[in-house]
């Protein structure tokens, strides 16, 4: 006779594959997630550093303009 407190071996054994199968299936899922999280994230980094390296160039263009201007303009008449 059988004791049915002691569990059969290859039940366990199915039990933790079935264990391991369902956490690889989460983490899969998790992996897939954050994989689209950091596509999005690197589409933004991408158009932030555009759009800094546009404000930089018209930060030069304005400054370059700002000395000639300086140079060129005559005083004011109160002087």
């Amino acid at each position: 006779m059988a004791d049915n407190t002691i569990e059969n071996p290859l039940t366990v054994l199915e039990e933790r594959i079935n264990a391991l199968e369902a956490r690889n299936v989460f983490q899969d899922d998790v992996i897939e997630q954050l994989s689209q999280e950091l596509a999005v994230h690197q589409a933004q980094i991408a158009d932030l550093t555009y759009q800094v390296q546009v404000l930089a160039s018209r930060l030069k263009e304005n400054s370059a303009n700002q000395g000639m201007k300086n140079e060129v303009e005559p005083p004011p008449p109160h002087y």
